[in-house]
């Protein structure tokens, strides 16, 4: 079945708003199977974040290296499901509830640590990717 939009635009603010609830109940699911305890470290949040950085990582090279897609892949899966699966509204709300609960400097470790770790699973992911990419095409 083929469904039918007005405008090319349509399309795609359709399938990032269906990615997007797709990758928003996915985070939730994984809130619900490892809650932070209040006032706990939201290890939850981070690996979400890391581990969805890590995914885009991988899917960038794939999309535009490796696989000719659809055009309304991309806007899907990363922006639609991978925006929706990783927050940094909830990062930053969970920093704010360190700080206000007298813990500063943990709210502080974890923003450092979330960028960093962040920065470093996509750029890991990419570099990882193309090189399986390369030692696929050898």
């Amino acid at each position: 079945m083929s469904v039918k939009f007005r405008t090319p635009q349509t399309a795609v603010v359709a399938v990032v708003a269906l990615g997007g609830a797709v990758g928003a109940s996915a985070r939730y699911g994984a809130a619900l199977l490892w809650p932070t305890a209040p006032g706990g470290f939201p290890w939850t949040t981070l690996v979400v974040n890391v581990v969805g950085c890590a995914v885009i990582g991988v899917f960038m090279v794939v999309i535009s290296e490796a696989w000719s897609a659809h055009r309304l892949v991309r806007p899907f899966f990363g922006t639609g499901v991978l925006g929706g699966f990783t927050t940094f509204s909830t990062y930053a709300v969970d920093i704010e509830r360190l700080v206000d609960g007298g813990r500063a400097r943990t709210g502080l470790v974890y923003l450092g640590v979330t960028l960093l770790a962040a920065l470093a699973a996509v750029g890991s992911a990419v570099w990882l990717t193309r090189r399986a990419l390369a030692w696929r095409q050898a």
